[in-house]
């Protein structure tokens, strides 16, 4: 296996980054996952790349050159997938560093790997886990690495039978999960929390909102044991139908409009790899 570091393909296992990186000693980076479709290409990678950028600046990280995010992720994705569908993850981290918050003068290390993806399950049951997201945060809505919160919450839901964590945010409204989107069905209607909620502005949640004219509103968190259907979205789960909030069935997984937004989907997959 070859991951990409910092201007080239090298062997995985000679690979290495300074134990000083400021993203190992404090968090400090960015990063994208990205959807390989073997045989195809890469699926919306000038999305996922202006989101990169975002989340840099927003650490106020100097970003390569797109040229460059772009070569990456395809000749690591083409040495290691070849025909197979699969996972590209970018990093972008803040490069050595002192020991502490401060960043140092070096410039940022930029991490490409790619590894074969399983199919996930038909369904996903969730729990709601007890730790908001601050939805007023640094980082509110930026795709950074410091996903010790993420592993935690998730943790305490696969302790509970869940396969995912849903967060509220501090106003008790419905923010995100672990590493995706939520949507439900209120009254007939789509509905999918707003970017003002603290939730991470999805690739695939914004072309499911797209597809379907799903409506982005604040929600009670409360609300999603008590939907109609529901389910998640991210790069690699695409569409995924949301079996049983907190233990509690919903009333269809898949139902109508959950199979209408994943039949969109991948149709738009299919046309397009750059929508």
């Amino acid at each position: 296996m070859n991951v990409w570091i910092d201007g080239a393909l090298v062997d995985a296992g000679s690979a290495h980054v300074s134990p000083f990186d400021h993203a190992l000693l404090t968090g400090d980076g960015v990063f994208e996952t990205l959807k390989w479709y073997g045989g195809r290409g890469v699926f919306a990678l000038r999305r996922h790349l202006e989101r990169l950028e975002r989340s840099a600046h927003g650490l106020g990280l100097a970003v390569p050159d797109r040229s460059t995010l772009e070569r990456a992720v395809v000749e690591t994705a083409e040495a290691n997938l070849d025909g197979d569908d699969g996972r590209v993850r970018v990093t972008l981290t803040g490069g050595p560093a002192p020991l502490g918050s401060d960043r140092g003068e070096a410039r940022p290390t930029l991490i490409v790997a790619a590894a074969p993806t399983t199919p996930w399950p038909g369904t996903c049951d969730v729990a709601v886990c007890p730790w908001p997201r601050n939805e007023r945060g640094a980082t509110a809505g930026l795709k950074t690495v410091s996903y010790a919160e993420n592993v935690v919450a998730l943790a305490w839901a696969k302790e509970r039978g869940a396969g995912e964590a849903i967060f509220a945010n501090t106003l008790g409204h419905l923010c995100e999960g672990t590493g995706t989107n939520v949507f439900l069905v209120v009254d007939g209607r789509l509905v999918t929390p707003p970017l003002s909620s603290g939730c991470l502005e999805g690739v695939t949640r914004d072309l499911v909102i797209e597809c379907t004219g799903a409506s982005e509103e604040d929600i009670p968190a409360s609300a999603l044991a008590d939907a109609e259907e529901a389910f998640l979205t991210s790069t690699t789960r695409e569409v995924q139908p949301i079996a049983h909030v907190d233990g509690r069935a919903l009333p269809a997984a898949p139902g109508r409009r959950t199979s209408e937004a994943a039949a969109a989907f991948k149709d738009l997959v299919a046309r397009t790899l750059d929508p």
